[in-house]
């Protein structure tokens, strides 16, 4: 049986020295969507290509953390918003992950901002909420779970009908649904240890303003298969 393809709506890419050692966000997605069964992918560069075709001609879409920041409203992010609420108003299965996560939420009406605790970085743990417990996507994970984590900027308040699904001591708003197939994750499930810890190679001194310690957040890293089993399990609902 053939399927209209899964959109990887890229909003950012990694670092160049890590993108020549280990791939970019786009490949690490991909690998995750395939480990599901999906086998017909598109990706697409939102800073670079402008807007993709309508939603309707995708199985579903994964948007892709960036390095930008959503509270700057910049023109090509914000270009996305229609299209966004165009894609979950159809009932387009939807994941957003990390910037992809904070732009869903504006789109749909909530805001976004930096956290007032500055950033979070490294394995965290998630924890699920009750109300979780029937989700389709995070519904079968642990009640507690690692996560590779890594921002600034957060969801500070979530859109109106948003379902909250879980949070970790330092961030609240790690994962939503809105209507029945569109969720954000603030955490990566795309990212491995191996790509966090390139990130922490280079925040040393930027980390160290903030009272952390790089090297000590990179010892802690640890794989996460949890929430890494998110994008598998997303593709097979997406595809279903």
């Amino acid at each position: 049986m053939s399927h209209a393809p899964l959109l990887i709506l890229k909003t950012g890419s990694t670092h160049a020295h890590i993108r020549e050692r280990l791939g970019d966000f786009d490949d690490w997605i991909a690998a995750g969507l395939r480990a599901g069964g999906a086998t017909a992918l598109a990706t697409h560069d939102a800073q670079v290509d402008g807007l993709p075709d309508a939603p309707e001609r995708f199985s579903g879409v994964v948007l892709t953390g960036s390095h930008s920041m959503v509270s700057e409203r910049e023109p090509w992010s914000e270009a996305l918003v229609p299209w966004l609420q165009a894609a979950v108003a159809a009932g387009a299965p939807v994941l957003g992950i990390c910037y992809g996560h904070q732009l869903l939420a504006h789109a749909l009406g909530g805001e976004v901002a930096h956290h007032p605790d500055g950033v979070e970085i490294g394995t965290v743990t998630v924890e699920r909420h009750p109300v979780s417990a029937g989700d389709p996507l995070l519904g079968d994970l642990p009640e507690r779970f690692p996560a590779q984590a890594v921002h600034w900027q957060s969801v500070r308040r979530l859109p109106a009908d948003a379902v909250l699904l879980a949070g970790s001591a330092h961030e609240a708003h790690h994962a939503y649904r809105i209507g029945e197939r569109a969720w954000g994750v603030q955490f990566h499930p795309e990212f491995s240890d191996e790509a966090l810890r390139a990130y922490l190679d280079g925040l040393g001194p930027t980390l160290a303003q903030q009272g952390l310690d790089a090297a000590q957040i990179a010892n802690a890293l640890r794989p996460t298969p949890e929430a890494a089993s998110v994008l598998p399990r997303f593709a097979r609902l997406a595809l279903a």
